[in-house]
């Protein structure tokens, strides 16, 4: 498994020059990258100058986000399904095999059962799209209470659910968004994910959470960085089981942005990975941090 870098999860922004260069001063080998704002840039340069940087600073691209609409109705995602082979065609062309799609924890329009099917279909014809570039589709959900209420109708939101979800969908290229923080909200395990084989886990996203903190009461301010002094999220645990299992793809951080006192991308930068290395040498994994103090100073 590898470092990855998110600049946007951390509230960083930035030409994608500048998200290589944080990248490379702090250890992370990967990068995220919005395949919409790379496709447009192809479109208008050509792909030998879209990806001219990437290559040159042999930083490898951890994931995209999946770049449509896809719960809208049934012409709607028709449309944006056929946009879906351009951005999955420069992934490849990036060597970026994984896709994120996060699930809504509830709606207004289906029931569960309604919902269910629809998500099933849907998820199968966009990993239907994404297979001939050799793309796999990784679904996360989201276990805080408080995007569920005032909604209709509750959906998929913890790690069961989610794992039912994706098996019915009888895809060889879907598996799962596995969210450290997420698993202990909504109540599972590190030992239920030990029951998961590496191949059911397309990317890997980490923060801890403040103990003592009722699960009603979690919101997206309780993401704090792994390792955090009085978090219950053993991260290095999860990070060791990923290892024994033999899980091989990105790591990225996702805390909340509210954990970084400073505005800087650089010192948010070098937080973040100095958090991370954290837990990685705690699950005896090789260390790649390298913290530049010229160019950050916190």
């Amino acid at each position: 498994m590898f470092k990855n870098l998110n600049a946007p999860a951390l509230g960083l922004s930035g030409h994608q020059s500048e998200v290589i260069e944080l990248a490379l001063t702090y250890g992370f080998t990967g990068i995220d990258v919005n395949m919409v704002e790379f496709a447009t840039r192809v479109r208008l340069k050509g792909m030998p100058y879209a990806r001219r940087l990437i290559q040159s600073a042999k930083v490898r691209v951890g994931s995209f986000a999946l770049p449509i609409e896809w719960d809208g109705d049934d012409a709607a995602f028709s449309t944006e399904l056929k946009k879906l082979p351009e951005y999955a065609q420069c992934a490849a062309e990036l060597g970026c095999t994984r896709c994120t799609a996060m699930l809504a924890p509830a709606g207004d329009a289906r029931p569960y059962h309604e919902n269910f099917e629809l998500h099933r279909r849907r998820l199968h014809e966009i990993c239907d799209v994404l297979k001939p570039s050799g793309v796999s589709l990784a679904v996360g959900f989201q276990a805080v209470e408080s995007l569920r209420r005032g909604k209709a109708f509750e959906f998929i939101h913890d790690l069961d659910a989610t794992n039912l979800l994706i098996n019915m969908v009888s895809a060889s290229n879907i598996g799962l968004l596995l969210d450290t923080w997420e698993v202990v909200a909504c109540g599972s395990s590190i030992e239920a994910v030990g029951k998961l084989s590496a191949k059911q886990i397309i990317a890997v996203q980490v923060a801890d959470m403040p103990a003592g903190v009722a699960p009603a009461d979690l919101d997206e301010k309780s993401r704090l960085l792994p390792g955090a002094e009085n978090g219950q999220v053993d991260v290095a645990a999860f990070l060791s089981q990923l290892k024994t299992m033999g899980y091989d793809g990105p790591v990225t951080v996702k805390p909340s942005r509210t954990v970084f006192q400073s505005r800087r991308r650089d010192v948010i930068a070098k937080q973040t990975a100095e958090a991370l290395e954290k837990v990685w040498r705690a699950a005896d994994l090789p260390s790649t941090c390298r913290p530049n103090p010229a160019t950050a100073n916190a």
